[in-house]
């Protein structure tokens, strides 16, 4: 009976063993709307009939144009904001306006991932992106990449924060630092150590190997 318990209870840890409590994708940062910003596209829909839609590009100066009402300022506020702003002036031209504003393209929102990843660069969020897509976007982790040491570098409020990010956990189904992004974010993927060894040897042994390879390029061409 002792023995039967004994290979019982080592069943049941090999079994427990096997499985991983993965966590769920965190909230994005909670009480901080999106602010619009140049080039962003709004959608502003005026009601009641005849009901108006215009699709407005936020120009450089941070305004935008809206019929009867001329320029109105977009820039740095929510759409919630300019829905109001434009209603309360709308009022001497149309009885009862209610006005909807909602983003169309999030062109403002510029994102930066950086390091061991296939193509580091900058482009902008067009929609709600999550590290893991982000990252997916730039060509992914390349083979020396450290992926338990991914840092998002985000500038709040006069304040920066870092948060700390696992990729190796959120390949393996553990979503709880596949953060939401924001624009403005910096993502680095910083290599291994054995790879920042291999680049500091590599540096010495051939500093002019981007020059001379530069050379032989435009060589090439003549």
């Amino acid at each position: 009976m002792a023995l039967r318990r004994s290979i019982l209870a080592l069943l049941a840890l090999l079994v427990g063993g096997c499985t991983t409590l993965a966590g769920p994708p965190p909230d994005s940062e909670p009480g901080r709307p999106y602010r619009i910003g140049p080039p962003d596209v709004l959608l502003i829909t005026i009601l009641p009939a005849p009901e108006i839609q215009r699709s407005v590009t936020v120009r450089p100066d941070g305004m935008i144009s809206i019929d009867l009402v001329g320029d109105i300022p977009a820039a740095g506020r929510t759409t919630e904001d300019v829905g109001k702003d434009i209603e309360q002036r709308l009022g001497r031209f149309k009885r009862d306006a209610r006005v909807t504003v909602a983003l169309a393209q999030s062109l403002s929102s510029e994102i930066t991932v950086l390091g061991e990843v296939g193509r580091p660069s900058t482009f902008a969020l067009s929609r709600e992106t999550r590290l893991i897509e982000a990252i997916g976007t730039v060509g992914g982790p390349r083979p020396f990449a450290n992926k338990d040491a991914v840092r998002i570098i985000r500038f709040v409020d006069g304040q920066t924060k870092i948060f700390n990010v696992d990729l190796q956990a959120i390949e393996e189904g553990d979503l709880s630092t596949n953060y939401l992004l924001q624009g403005g974010d910096v993502i680095v993927v910083p290599p291994t150590m054995l790879a920042r060894f291999g680049y500091a040897i590599q540096s010495v042994l051939f500093p002019f190997q981007p020059i001379l390879g530069t050379a032989t390029s435009v060589t090439r061409g003549l």
